[in-house]
């Protein structure tokens, strides 16, 4: 009887207990639920479409996320801060390069704080299926997949900055534009672990938060905590990349519309000094800006437009109109005067040459080096509706709802997406700019144009006589059919194939090989192409320890990173001299080039070449980019021979005998590509070059070559 009363007892207690726990239960409401789910489906589908690269292999994208990569991996081994004292010297030899000088450390810094967190949590990061040395390094693999992670997390803070503007419709619209956004996606996928994977999500962080701190409705302690956030991711995206100047300037172009709007207050002042006085803090602590970033020209208006809040605030303390019109004139005089000082004195830094180019396209004619990259080169306004398709149309659209209710968030939209076009127009590697602008604007188009229909059809099926009129024109069965035209609509971009492609366009852009698995030719091939990633361990096992590599720009961090091999030029270009030097190696004669690689102490000479099956030249390879070393070395390709056809419409450059066929990149292409083609002595004699390797790939989709050549000097 004890026991049966005991047992009698605990079960009370447990269901008791039980009922407890349904009191806690959480409350979500329908609407909430579908909400969240539409959320998490959005951010499901932006990180598997990045994803879609791993059919390639699990590499790295592009050239720079190989220095990235090797930053990363500094400060993992060495220690947080152990890079503000390295000099690299396996690039850019013989003199190195001062790394804290020359790069942002954001990104690096980010990426080895959480990999540190996830080793030190035994989270598996095991090494991946691909036939790179690198993948044993389970550092790589992170790197590998946090552009993924960081893309998904950028299009949930557009959701918050969406929500903000037009509410939870807008939020989610905003967001799934940019999840599916093709510039975008072609930033943040797999593999391309660069500035631009947290530089957007740092420039739409501190949108967010700075539009937050400058309302007048929150209270003041909650202004002060926007404030100093977004004034630390303004701090880290300076940090980050070097593009944190164009949130800088919309910031500054934000107050002077506010100004002229007649929307001053003392909010304004406070968010705009904690923003950028933490922010510029920051900067300055950055070795490669430093304190000469304050006098930066892009920079210095943030301090004018400071000291004009400064006499706005001042004035509203003046009562009498004679003594605000003295003051008003004494700042206007002094602010005279100490332009004319900061422009007499030389303390002025004026802007880098390729943001120059940003701002006037016609800059970089004068600087071949800057136009010979093919991202820097100005956008086609087709490539705008390749990017985002129908959603083009709606952009104006977006900026008319935009103007005609201008609050503050509005406003900056406006100007969000107006400098957005003037960029990408200017240069198209900045569509990646354009693509959250779009975004914003597509979504607040749509909703717009969508909410009144949607309203009609929530009414009630009694319709009061007043309303008869209008009913009778727009009535349910209109609205119904217009959401469904406007949804159709949608399906062009981001369901329907086209008749080139066999995926949705966002799929079909997403679906791309990483750079070094398709040898750097713009293809998609049905497996990878192994000729890079073949030379690259080859020269990694291969070559001595003190080997010093030439090769044209495009291949150093390759060389650098994958090889562990000492490299005269690389990706950063920023020795022109230096890059000016090997361009006229290439184009110069053995004798003269010998000359030249002897000063460096070079050992091997690599060039890449891409050509038909028949050995037409194809385009992708230095039998296209000698033109841009002969313009760099100050030369005249026409002086090397001329274009012309084959008979099926291909065309290819006909060397002249003197200078074309003695320069040494047409020997060294020449020699490569008839060794591949013919197995045997090419036509081409080398006196001071020993080919020593040549990548054994296969023929491409039963058309083309893709071939890594690898010449040892003879002095």
């Amino acid at each position: 009887m004890e026991i049966k009363r005991l047992l009698g007892k605990g079960f009370r207690k447990a269901t008791e207990a039980l009922k407890g726990f349904k009191a806690l239960r959480f409350r979500v409401s329908h609407s909430s639920l579908i909400h969240v789910s539409l959320l998490l489906l959005i951010l499901s589908i932006a990180f598997m479409v990045r994803l879609l690269p791993l059919r390639w292999g699990f590499y790295l994208s592009e050239f720079d996320p190989y220095y990235q990569y090797r930053l990363t991996k500094h400060m993992v081994e060495n220690g947080f801060l152990a890079w503000t004292s390295w000099h690299d010297t396996m690039s850019w030899y013989p003199y190195g390069r001062d790394i804290p000088r020359t790069s942002f450390p954001g990104l690096a810094l980010t990426a080895a704080f959480f990999y540190v967190i996830l080793r030190t949590l035994g989270f598996p990061l095991t090494p991946a299926f691909a036939f790179d040395p690198l993948t044993s390094d389970p550092l790589f693999n992170f790197c590998v997949i946090f552009p993924v992670i960081m893309g998904t997390v950028t299009c949930l803070v557009m959701y918050f900055l969406g929500k903000d503007i037009g509410g939870k419709e807008m939020g989610l619209f905003s967001a799934f534009f940019l999840a599916l956004s093709s510039s975008y996606i072609g930033r943040t996928s797999l593999g391309f672990f660069d500035d631009e994977t947290v530089g957007i999500f740092g420039i739409l962080l501190f949108i967010l938060l700075f539009l937050r701190s400058i309302e007048t409705e929150r209270p003041f302690k909650t202004s002060l905590i926007y404030g100093i956030a977004a004034g630390m991711s303004l701090g880290y995206l300076f940090a980050s990349w070097g593009a944190a100047r164009y949130p800088v300037g919309m910031a500054v172009l934000l107050v002077v519309v506010l100004f002229l709007l007649r929307r001053y207050s003392s909010r304004l002042l406070f968010s705009y000094s904690i923003t950028f006085g933490i922010a510029l803090f920051i900067a300055i602590n950055v070795p490669y800006l430093g304190f000469r970033f304050l006098i930066d020209s892009s920079i210095l208006p943030v301090s004018g437009i400071f000291l004009l809040l400064c006499a706005c605030e001042a004035t509203r303390h003046i009562k009498t109109l004679k003594m605000k019109a003295l003051f008003m004139l004494v700042f206007l005089a002094l602010s005279a005067v100490l332009i004319f000082m900061i422009l007499h004195f030389g303390y002025f830094k004026p802007l880098e040459t390729k943001l120059l180019a940003v701002l006037n396209p016609y800059e970089r004619l004068a600087y071949p080096l800057v136009e010979s990259v093919q991202e820097h080169r100005p956008a086609a306004w087709g490539s705008f509706y390749y990017d985002f398709g129908i959603g083009t149309f709606f952009i104006p659209v977006g900026l008319f709802f935009a103007v005609q209710n201008p609050t503050n968030r509005n406003v900056f939209l406006v100007i969000f997406g107006l400098t957005s076009i003037y960029f990408a127009g200017s240069m198209v590697r900045l569509t990646l700019l354009m693509a959250p602008a779009f975004s914003l604007l597509w979504a607040l188009a749509l909703i717009r144009l969508l909410r009144p229909f949607v309203t009609i059809l929530k009414e009630a099926p009694g319709i009061p006589r007043r309303k008869m009129r209008f009913g009778a024109y727009v009535g349910k069965e209109f609205s119904g059919a217009f959401l469904i035209m406007m949804f159709l609509l949608l399906t062009f971009t981001f369901v329907l194939p086209t008749q080139q492609m066999p995926y949705p366009r966002v799929v079909d852009h997403a679906y791309s090989p990483t750079t070094i698995a398709s040898a750097s030719v713009p293809l998609k091939p049905d497996e990878t192409i192994y000729d890079w990633i073949e030379a690259l361990n080859w020269m990694r096992e291969n070559l001595p320890q003190t080997a010093v590599v030439a090769s044209w720009w495009d291949y150093g961090y390759w060389i650098t990173t994958v090889s562990n091999k000492t490299t005269l030029v690389d990706n950063a270009t920023w020795n022109w001299t230096q890059i000016s030097r090997v361009a006229t190696m290439f184009m110069s004669n053995e004798t003269e080039a010998v000359n030249i690689l002897k000063k460096y102490d070079a050992t091997h000479v690599v060039v890449f070449v891409t050509f038909y099956y028949d050995g037409v030249d194809w385009g992708w390879g230095d039998e296209a980019k000698w033109k841009w070393m002969a313009r760099i070395a100050g030369l005249n390709e026409s002086d090397y021979g001329g274009q012309t056809w084959t008979q099926d419409g291909r065309s290819y450059w006909e060397w002249n005998p003197h200078p074309g066929q003695d320069a040494v990149i047409y020997k060294l292409m020449t020699c490569g590509k008839e060794t591949k083609l013919y197995g045997f002595s090419p036509s081409v004699s080398l006196e001071h070059f020993n080919l020593v390797y040549y990548s054994k790939g296969p023929v491409i989709k039963r058309a083309y070559y893709a071939l890594v050549c690898i010449y040892e000097i003879k002095y």
